[in-house]
């Protein structure tokens, strides 16, 4: 049978795009963009503290940041009980 593994994405800023050959030893690069300079990567669960901590140490890799999803509750329906959103008074 299929068993899922728990994944969770890494948002990695980079200054170079010669990190990104570097990047695919440490999970699955899904998206690189080239404007932006940031590429998405995937990696498992079990995995996650050691490949963030060894991916934040490469030489041309500015900043490293979490994915949120995984944390948000899916049966949330105001996103402004997440404090990911704050409605402005545009926003009425």
């Amino acid at each position: 049978m299929f068993n899922l593994t728990k994944r969770r994405a890494i948002i990695v800023y980079y200054n170079g795009r010669r990190v990104l050959r570097s990047l695919h030893h440490y999970g699955q690069l899904r998206y690189a963009s080239k404007h932006f300079h940031y590429a998405i990567l995937y990696v498992n669960q079990d995995r996650y503290d050691e490949v963030k901590e060894r991916v934040q140490h490469l030489r041309a890799v500015k900043r490293v940041i979490s994915s949120a999803r995984p944390d948000l509750d899916p049966t949330l329906i105001d996103l402004e009980q997440t404090g990911l959103y704050k409605q402005h008074d545009e926003d009425d």
